[in-house]
């Protein structure tokens, strides 16, 4: 299978369609790129394409071969602005970090600022997800580093623990009646519609302090992020368990965060591969990472 015909399919899955793609894109014959496909369903044995009049729709398995390909493809455009970096005297180019969100990333911001006044060259990426998202890209070899908040796997990484711990708690309308209380205490959560994210559903880390599975609750919804779960908590749909500081619950906004009791707090940390061959860039960061930890724990 070559990244040619990788190119070839993304195209098509764009295009919705063989001559447009054939024609606006890859500015190749139609009978010559609907023969490399047809030459990639057998070389993978599935079906890829639902062909009609109208347009070209992926099947099931093309969706599925369409993540798989645009991974490949993002990992090579990496390999090689990577080398082409590698290649120059001046240290230049990117850092990639995938990061749940935590107010626990300043000490990674004043890293990369301080980073930067030296290297201002080189650019800091930042993409959000949870532990599961995070970890995948980073095994794929599509970032650097991951911050990730506890409890997690860390035995296939390196890592740095960092100083702050994130607080956990509901998330209310203003105008909740849970909101007027000053600490939530697990027999709260028997009657209330709960969003939760997944990573928290899976751990069972809240099982002990609930004296039971958190999925015996009201699990109305699961978020990765909580922006959006913010949202639907804002449109009455239910309380959001997540951690502190993430929403803005000032005395214009229509939030409340209270904190649940006894207090529960998540631990947060940097982690990257182990034996990792870093870009000039990412061992700069960690240089200046450490040096950031170490400052702080003076």
């Amino acid at each position: 299978m070559e990244l040619r015909t990788l190119k070839y399919f993304l195209a098509v899955a764009e295009q919705e369609c063989f001559s447009q793609a054939a024609n606006n894109v890859l500015f190749v014959t139609q009978p010559t790129l609907s023969r490399q496909m047809q030459e990639l369903e057998e070389e993978i044995g599935a079906q890829l394409f639902v062909r009609s009049n109208k347009k070209t729709t992926l099947t099931e398995e093309g969706l599925r071969f369409k993540k798989r390909a645009q991974e490949i493809m993002e990992l090579v455009k990496y390999t090689q602005k990577e080398f082409a970096e590698s290649s120059k005297e001046e240290i230049a180019g990117d850092v990639y970090i995938g990061a749940g969100e935590t107010q626990g990333f300043k000490p990674i911001a004043d890293a990369c600022k301080q980073m930067q006044k030296q290297y201002p060259k080189i650019c800091l990426n930042i993409s959000s997800g949870n532990a599961e998202d995070v970890t995948e890209k980073l095994d794929r070899g599509l970032i650097d580093f991951g911050l990730l908040v506890e409890p997690v796997d860390k035995t296939k990484y390196e890592y740095l623990t960092l100083p702050d711990r994130d607080t956990w708690g509901l998330l209310l309308r203003r105008d909740h009646p849970l909101a007027k209380k000053s600490k939530i205490i697990a027999r709260d959560f028997a009657n209330i519609p709960l969003l939760v994210s997944r990573q928290t559903l899976d751990s069972r880390e809240f099982t002990g302090w609930l004296g039971r599975d958190l999925k015996s609750l009201n699990i109305v919804g699961t978020y990765n992020l909580i922006y959006n779960a913010a949202v639907c908590v804002e449109q009455g749909m239910g309380a959001a368990l997540t951690l502190e500081r993430l929403i803005n619950t000032g005395k214009d906004s229509p939030f409340a965060f209270v904190r649940i009791s006894p207090e529960r707090t998540s631990g947060l940390v940097v982690v990257w591969k182990k034996n990792p061959v870093f870009s000039k860039p990412a061992a700069q960061f960690l240089k200046f990472l450490k040096a950031e930890l170490d400052k702080r724990a003076e």
